[in-house]
């Protein structure tokens, strides 16, 4: 398999009348993509080829009704969390996705939160306040965010990670000289590849947990 060819499907459930709370569906994505790091199964072989050149591409695409249940039927993990409910699928071929999930929509998820996200708790994904993202969009960036700090991680701190569910928290830094701060401070930050909506290089995200700082260099 070649990596550079394949990328990690992502479905979030939107049904119209209940779409999930932004933050949410956010927190759901990352923590679809780590129980997949976590645990791959028997799609270690695909994780592995895709990850293999450090391009971990992902796009979220949205379901409802039987679109939903179709995604669902495929191979792959659904995470429920408060409100949302996303799939992660094992990773396909660029340009050959399985039919079902190939007919679903990237637009249309324009998710806000209706209530205050509660109190955070590390790890944090920090979203860059400068930068307008679509809730699909940050999805992926919030999925790439996971990924950079479950690399960065030990065994140890894995394991405590673990313990907790493999729970994140996901927020917009307060301002951008505070999203600067920690981009100096030594965390893993998603820089972006360009593909779609932002300018590629831009910083989207930033992984905070006590045991990260300085983990990262560059």
């Amino acid at each position: 398999m070649n990596s550079e060819l394949y990328v990690l499907p992502l479905v979030v459930r939107i049904e119209r009348a209940t779409p999930p709370e932004r933050t949410d569906a956010l927190e759901a994505a990352a923590m679809a993509v780590l129980g997949l790091l976590d645990d791959p199964g028997e799609w270690a072989a695909e994780l592995h080829a895709w990850q293999s050149t450090g391009k971990i591409r992902k796009v979220v695409r949205r379901a409802r009704g039987a679109e939903w249940r179709r995604a669902v039927a495929l191979p792959g993990r659904t995470v429920e969390h408060r409100t949302a409910e996303v799939r992660v699928h094992p990773p396909v071929p660029l340009d050959d996705w399985p039919r079902d999930l190939a007919r679903l929509q990237v637009g249309g998820t324009e998710l806000s939160d209706t209530v205050e996200p509660g109190p955070a708790r590390p790890p944090i994904l920090w979203a860059n306040p400068g930068l307008a993202m679509s809730a699909g969009k940050a999805m992926a960036q919030a999925g790439h965010a996971a990924q950079l700090a479950w690399w960065a991680s030990d065994e140890a701190e894995r394991d405590a990670w673990r313990a907790g569910g493999l729970a994140v928290s996901v927020r917009t830094a307060a301002s951008a000289d505070d999203f600067a701060s920690m981009v100096k401070a030594g965390l893993p930050v998603v820089r972006d590849a360009g593909f779609t909506e932002i300018e590629p290089g831009s910083c989207t995200f930033v992984a905070d947990a006590p045991w990260l700082k300085g983990r990262v260099s560059g």
